[in-house]
Formats: C-alpha cells, structure tokens, sequence
C-alpha cells in the first residue's frame, strides 16, 4: 500500500470512527426517547394560591415583532395582579419609542410593567436578564425572546409543577409560526423538532442533563441565584446556566406537549449567524463546564452523557475534513473488494445517515401523528443545508477552541406568519467575504466532483456528493443575495416579498 493511500486510510477511519460514534449516540437517544415517551411527567400538586410571576422580555432592535409579543403576554391567563412584566431594552434603534408606547399601554390597563433600558450591552441578553432580576418581584421567572407568541394558558400549564420544591426550570416546546413559509423554514423546523422532541424527552425523562433553550422556559429565581447567576462568559448563556444549576442538585421538566410558538428566521443568512452563535457558545460551555462535571460527584452515566452533549458540536470539525475524503478514488488503491461494504461501508451508512434518519422520523411521528412522516421529505434539503453550513459552524467551533470571543449578534426577526407575506427588512449585517468566497469555491469544487463521479461511475458516493454540492450552492447563493440586499445603499425597512 502506497503512503498517500494509507494516509489517506488513517484520516478516513479516524473521520468515520468519530462520526460514528455521534451517530451511535444519536440511535441511543432515539431509544431513549421511545422507551419514555409515554411516560410524561406529573406535577405532585397545584397551588392553593398562585404565586407572583415575573415576565422577562430581553429585547435588542426588535421594531418588527416587540409589539405583537407585548400583546402576546398582555393576553397571557394569569390574574393580573400576580404578574410582573419586565420589558428589558437594550435597542439603539426605533424600538426604543415602540417599547415606551407599549408600557405605557400596559400600565394603562392596570399591569404592573417595568421597562429597562440600558445605554450598553453589557453581558448582552446575559446582562439584561441579570440586570431585570435584581428588580424582579416574583419567585418564578417566564423568559420569552421577541419571536415568541405565547399561548394564554402557558402559565397555568407551568407553574404547578413549581409545587416540587426541587423543580428548578420548566421547559415548553417552541412551536413554528411561519413553518410553511419557504423550504427553509421546513427545513429548520425539522432540525429543531429533532432536538425539542427526541433529545429533550430523552434526557429529561431518564432523569439525564438538559438545557433550557434560552426562551420559553420558566426559572425558579432562587435556582438561578443558587447556580451562580446568569454569567456571560459564553455565547449560551443558557446553556451554561442550565447546567450549573443541575449539578447543585436541581431537577428539570421538559413539557413535550406544551407549545410556545416562534418565528424561525426566513432568510440564510440570519439562520448562518443563528447556528454560529449556538455552535460558538456550546463549544464555549464544553470547555468551561466539563472539567467541573467530572471533578462533581454526579453519577458516571450523567458524566459521559454531558460529554456527548457539550462536545457534539465537535462533529463539524469532523466534517469538514469528511469534505476533503470523499473525492471518489482518493483511496481507490485501498482494496477490500465486497469485505469493504460488509465491514466499513455498511455499518458506517447504518451509524450516520440511517440514524438521522431515525431522529428526525421519531421527531415528527411524535410531534404531529397524523401527518408528521410527511415532513421527512425535507430531510435532505436539512441535511445539503447543514452540509453547507459547515465552513461557517466549523469556525465556530474554532474561535471557541482558541479562546476568541465575539459578540452576540442577534437573530432578525421580521414578523413573518404566513407563506407569500411581504416583509420588511431591517438593515441586517453583511455576509462574512472570507467565508462566503469559501462557500462559493466548494460548490464549485463538489460541482467538480460530481461530474467526476459520473464519469468514472462512482454511483455509492453520488448521492452524498450531490448533496454536499447542493448545500453549498444554496448557502452561498443564498448569502450572496442576502449580502447585496443589505448594501449600505438601500434604504432599511423596504417591503420584500419571499
């Protein structure tokens, strides 16, 4: 065997080996879930009488959607003398005058509302959530991002499970607003199913670590206290928190079937920073809790079960040089002939691609029953779309290794409900030239490769290389066009039609 040829063997094993073993993880959690999944949980009580209630509202340029969540909460079912309303503002733009306008709408109508506004963003949504819970009059804290529309009744289904003095969060699952929107959206819909669905069932009901998702979630106060505060040291500020907290010994319920509805972001390029900011900070929370869960006396299964969870991210990297491996004949003096498909080829497919599969059915035969395996079909536009991503993600995980920091940069949000509605665009932040040149250069380096694989009749590999060419074609199109919209000369605010 040649020595570029056992290289090339050497990183390939090395790629499928981890990549595997992610993809192991994944059919543990799909058991997992299966087995609990009827086995939702029970508050041990109710309230004789409700307690006070504090909404926090951490808001930064959010002119498109801060009103319909201020009504969204002003409907909330809960006596109005029992609610406080925090609006924490730290906008430099319009929303400013429309946060004003809606407390004193509010205030008019006999809520008791506290507008926040900080002249820095210190901590960012971290230190606006710090800052209002110092004036925070209830025990328990509902936190909801400005995409969020609240059912009315969410509170009534969250606060009894309160009752066990040892619940420290309640957990509802986000719902989609605008999920028809565009094959985008469809396609984020059924990632996020993936994790609200099978992997918070999985570990909140086998008694594992779980995240609050950083809205949508209610806080026992003194839990937040107890952990150490909201630090904002990281990216996930939610993350890090929620995980602090379990190892004092607090307990988590993940409510499948109570759902907070939410706008997903309609266009690449907000989705892009959506996803680099997740995958920053998750790497970011690695580094700085896992050391501390293993030093902790929890038992070893919750251990290695954080580690999965805290490093997964780490898979990016793993496939950005998959990316580089899958050049049809690159290993092509390797000679196993049909032993190759039964020992590697075969159980790799059934590890990865066969247990994403798995994942996101469970998610929407679960969430939708009578018509969630419909949704499957968009599976391979959220696989392309995570494929094409990988260059920005896999910086993420980069930056975080290295210790760089970066701001919170907000997702836009632009009030879109339905498929088809006009929308308008706030000046947005253009697409990174390195990484968008990046992107261009592998779609036309996979349009390369699949040509070549048609030629010379690899047709195992077409299908994985066609979509890596297709999702990077789509980012990087799809982040052009956004960066040209958002040139210095157009004016902000101009309808746009998706």
């Amino acid at each position: 065997m040649q020595l570029p040829t056992l290289l090339w063997l050497c990183c390939y094993l090395f790629v499928v080996v981890g990549l595997s073993a992610f993809g192991l993880h994944r059919w543990f959690l799909v058991g997992l879930f299966w087995k609990n999944y009827r086995n939702p949980p029970q508050p041990l009580g109710r309230f004789a009488e409700l307690p006070l209630i504090t909404v926090q509202l951490p808001i930064f340029n959010e002119q498109l959607v801060v009103s319909r969540l201020v009504k969204a909460v002003a409907a909330l079912d809960y006596p109005k003398e029992l609610l406080q309303i925090q609006i924490l503002d730290d906008s430099t733009d319009e929303t400013q005058q429309i946060c004003e306008a809606e407390a004193a709408a509010l205030r008019a109508r006999g809520f008791d509302v506290l507008l926040l506004h900080r002249v820095d963003r210190t901590g960012f949504k971290a230190g606006a959530l710090e800052h209002g819970m110092a004036q925070a009059k209830g025990d328990f804290i509902f936190i909801l991002d400005a995409d969020f529309v609240p059912a009315p009744g969410v509170l009534h289904e969250m606060v009894h499970y309160f009752t066990d003095e040892k619940i420290g969060m309640i957990q509802t699952r986000w719902g989609h607003i605008n999920r028809d929107y565009s094959v985008l959206t469809k396609a984020q819909a059924l990632f996020l199913d993936g994790h609200l669905v099978v992997e918070q069932v999985a570990r909140s009901r086998s008694g594992r670590f779980f995240n609050f998702n950083g809205t949508a979630g209610m806080w026992r106060k003194q839990t937040i206290i107890d952990a150490g505060g909201w630090q904002h040291d990281t990216l996930t500020e939610d993350l890090d928190l929620s995980y602090r907290a379990q190892m004092k010994g607090w307990k988590f319920i993940f409510l499948k079937d109570v759902i907070s509805p939410a706008e997903l972001p309609v266009d690449i390029s907000g989705f892009k920073s959506q996803q680099f900011r997740w995958t920053k900070g998750s790497i970011q929370t690695c580094r700085k809790i896992l050391g501390p869960v293993w030093r902790s006396d929890i038992p070893l299964i919750l251990k290695i079960e954080a580690t999965v969870h805290l490093g997964a991210n780490y898979a990016y990297l793993l496939l950005l040089l998959m990316l580089f491996l899958v050049f049809p004949g690159a290993g092509a003096d390797f000679k196993m002939g049909g032993y190759r498909g039964l020992l590697l080829d075969l159980p790799v497919f059934l590890l990865t691609t066969a247990s994403v599969g798995a994942f996101y059915l469970s998610s929407q035969i679960a969430a939708y029953p009578k018509t969630g395996w419909k949704n499957i079909i968009y599976l391979p536009v959220l696989l392309a779309l995570g494929t094409g991503m990988s260059i920005s993600n896999g910086k993420a995980v980069i930056e975080a290794m290295l210790g760089k920091e970066s701001a919170f940069i907000r997702t836009p949000k632009y009030g879109i409900e339905k498929k088809g509605q006009a929308w308008k665009r706030p000046a947005g932040r253009p697409a990174k030239k390195g990484l968008l040149g990046l992107e261009f250069l592998l779609a036309i380096y996979f349009t390369g490769v699949v040509i070549f694989g048609i030629l010379n009749k690899h047709w195992f590999s077409l299908p994985f290389l066609l979509m890596f060419m297709s999702g990077f074609w789509y980012v990087a199109a799809g982040s052009l066009a956004q960066a040209l919209r958002n040139r210095p000369s157009n004016e902000p605010g101009n309808p746009v039609v998706a």
